[in-house]
């Protein structure tokens, strides 16, 4: 059974509990009105009505088989000990009514939604219609308590179908939030990885074939040859279907297993000098960070450091990593040409995927400091667990 199945008959068995033991009070109280029944009766009435509260309030609190007919019972009974009167007093007759219409179809409410609860429903408001039925051949005037009865069980049949059927169109609204909400996160995902992927081909394959469109100028044809390499077994894994997750092997070194910092960054320290560019670190050599933030630190990294090789005119970079209690922050300089950051174009994506999409996506940011003739500073930022 579905949760909100069972928040839905939690519900109706509440207000069946409060229209059972307001139909019972009722009853009770009519009953207590001088003159609405002979003393002989009086006792075993009073003691039927406030049996009826009683099993009224158990059979709707557990939803039992056994007290919703001993209840049932216990109001057929009473019925038939007050109405069994030729002139029966309008006080015994409101107390009649009160059985019928409130409490007896209070219990009915729960099981209106249940597979066999019609036949139930049926069963019970048919005893009801014969006590009163009894009544009437007695020569007792049932008109009003009939009336009130019928209507008493309509009213509670119209509610509770109308609620079952409310909650289920809220159960359908809700499935297809959840749906649409899954559709969404599964695109952004897919997004996600797709963008993911456009940055380690733009950091690999597409600047090894930068590069070899300038004839590798500035760069050994060893660098280029390993460099090649490396992007050849990268792509010999995408054709084979391996997901692009670990950015900073993927993109540094592709068979690198290593997850220290020092380590990792001596790769890409290796892999500029072998293009040329003399890359200086100052800073901590050792940062704990999920391997997420770390992945994304270090491909900023490398593409600010690509940049500086192909743009800045010089042989030398310097990087210098700290960290406090919540961020760690990686600063690219160089003394190089420069450039005004408000000139770059935006249709130009690299340093727009590969370093701000990157440390965007797990919590970081990116801030560039440069004038043209005065070289360029980088600041990487990403936040600690």
């Amino acid at each position: 059974m579905r949760r909100i199945d069972k928040e839905r008959d939690r519900l109706l068995r509440r207000l069946a509990r409060v229209g059972g033991l307001t139909g019972a009070a009722i009853a009770l109280g009519c009953l207590l009105v001088p003159g609405a029944l002979p003393q002989s009766r009086f006792a075993l009435a009073a003691a039927l009505a406030v049996a009826v509260g009683a099993l009224a309030g158990l059979a709707t609190t557990r939803s039992a088989a056994l007290p919703t007919v001993a209840a049932v019972a216990a109001a057929t009974g009473l019925m038939l000990v007050v109405g069994l009167d030729a002139d029966v007093d309008p006080a015994a007759a409101t107390a009649m009514a009160a059985t019928g219409s409130l409490t007896t179809a209070s219990l009915g409410m729960p099981l209106v939604v249940r597979r066999s609860g019609a036949a139930a429903v049926t069963a019970i408001a048919g005893t009801m219609l014969l006590a009163i039925g009894a009544s009437a051949v007695a020569g007792a005037d049932m008109r009003l308590v009939a009336l009130a009865t019928a209507a008493g069980w309509i009213a509670a049949v119209i509610v509770a179908v109308w609620l079952a059927r409310a909650i289920d169109r809220a159960a359908e609204r809700i499935a297809e939030v959840g749906r649409a909400h899954e559709a969404e996160r599964l695109a952004s995902e897919s997004e996600a990885q797709h963008r993911q992927d456009a940055r380690v081909l733009h950091d690999t394959v597409l600047a090894t074939l930068s590069l070899l469109a300038h004839s590798g100028v500035g760069v050994g044809a060893s660098a280029l040859r390993q460099q090649a390499g490396d992007d050849a077994r990268l792509l010999k894994q995408l054709r084979l279907g391996a997901p692009l997750e670990n950015g900073s092997s993927a993109i540094f070194s592709p068979d690198s297993t290593s997850d220290g910092l020092g380590a990792t960054f001596e790769s890409v320290r290796q892999r500029f000098a072998r293009m040329g560019l003399d890359v200086h670190w100052h800073g901590a050599n050792h940062l704990v960070l999920p391997r997420d933030r770390l992945d994304a630190l270090l491909g900023a990294l490398g593409e600010c450091l690509e940049n500086v090789r192909r743009h800045a005119g010089v042989a030398v970079a310097d990087v210098t990593v700290t960290d406090d209690e919540k961020t760690v922050r990686a600063m690219v300089t160089d003394q190089g040409a420069g450039f005004e950051p408000a000139s770059v174009d935006p249709a130009r994506l690299g340093f727009a995927e590969s370093v701000v999409g990157r440390l965007h996506a797990v919590g970081g940011r990116a801030r560039v400091f440069s004038s043209p003739g005065f070289g360029t500073t980088v600041m990487l930022e990403v936040p600690k667990p």
